[in-house]
């Protein structure tokens, strides 16, 4: 049987994955704009369609981290690299699950937030053990 912090480390691998998808459609111009950025725009303006575009390797690395950390990947960095970006991305998701919270879009509020929660809860998890 799997343990907690597996399951808890596949569910963060494919949340991000899906929020990377997410963000590569927004970045596109797809009209999905009300569940993120705030939730201001339908489709996103170009500054913020850039925006999603840098959100995606960052979302992807963060996955990799996980990755890393469950023995799915083979290190590529020393162990010591990996635990300080775990804490970096359990700091980063910590201030996510805040914004999303905090969005005036209640879609974001509702979609995003419990998202960013289940990443959040996976870095920290991790990143403490």
């Amino acid at each position: 049987m799997m343990s907690w912090g597996i399951v808890v480390m596949i569910a963060g691998i494919i949340l991000l994955c899906g929020l990377a998808i997410f963000q590569v459609l927004l970045a596109l111009g797809k009209p999905l704009g009300k569940m993120a950025w705030g939730g201001a725009h339908r489709v996103l303006p170009r500054t913020l369609r850039r925006a999603s575009a840098l959100a995606v390797p960052i979302l992807l690395w963060a996955a990799c981290i996980l990755a890393f950390r469950a023995g799915f990947l083979p290190l590529i960095l020393s162990p010591a690299w990996i635990r300080g970006f775990t804490w970096f991305f359990a700091g980063y998701f910590g201030l996510n699950v805040l914004a999303n919270l905090a969005s005036r879009s209640r879609k974001e509020r509702r979609i995003m937030g419990p998202v960013s929660i289940i990443i959040f809860a996976a870095f920290l998890i991790i990143a403490v053990h």
